[in-house]
């Protein structure tokens, strides 16, 4: 039987390794966007949580939620290739949809580099449906497939 690591919210320590994991698995070829001070932002801002699971070599997966009053971003998911398959992002994705559910969220959006076929492919599988083909969303050079859950239907405004 296989121990699954635990997924705690980010501290400080640990924006470096985001930013860099961010730069070699989701940003390759972009250039740097995420970088260690943006991550620390995100950990410090209230209406983001920054999930990390940790084993005692160092954070092994992340993902980045920013809440609005009705719709979450999914900004950054990634895991060390060396953990991937292990179900470590489906908990991610997980952990988060329910803090997104938690707060009221009704749907969800995240994009994903047109040249990922797996990380299209794992939205898919989540649930996600593709909303949205994204020109040169990445640095002016990417496209960028958005996707989007619904977790509850819109509420509706009452008239007086």
């Amino acid at each position: 039987m296989m121990l699954l690591p635990g997924i705690r919210l980010a501290t400080a320590a640990d924006a470096l390794p985001i930013a860099d994991m961010s730069r070699e698995y989701i940003e390759h070829g972009l250039g740097w966007s995420w970088t260690t001070a943006r991550i620390a932002a995100a950990i410090q801002d209230e209406s983001t949580n920054v999930a990390v699971v940790h084993l005692t070599d160092g954070v092994v997966g992340f993902g980045i939620m920013h809440y609005g009053e009705r719709t979450a971003h999914l900004a950054l998911l990634a895991v060390h290739p060396m953990q991937r398959k292990r179900g470590i992002a489906t908990r991610l994705v997980s952990w988060l949809e329910k803090c997104a559910d938690t707060a009221g969220i009704e749907r969800i959006r995240v994009e994903a580099r047109s040249d990922n076929p797996a990380a299209m492919a794992f939205y898919h599988k989540h649930g996600y449906t593709q909303t949205d083909r994204l020109a040169r969303y990445y640095r002016g050079v990417l496209d960028a497939v958005r996707f989007e859950k619904t977790l509850r239907a819109p509420i509706r405004e009452s008239r007086l």
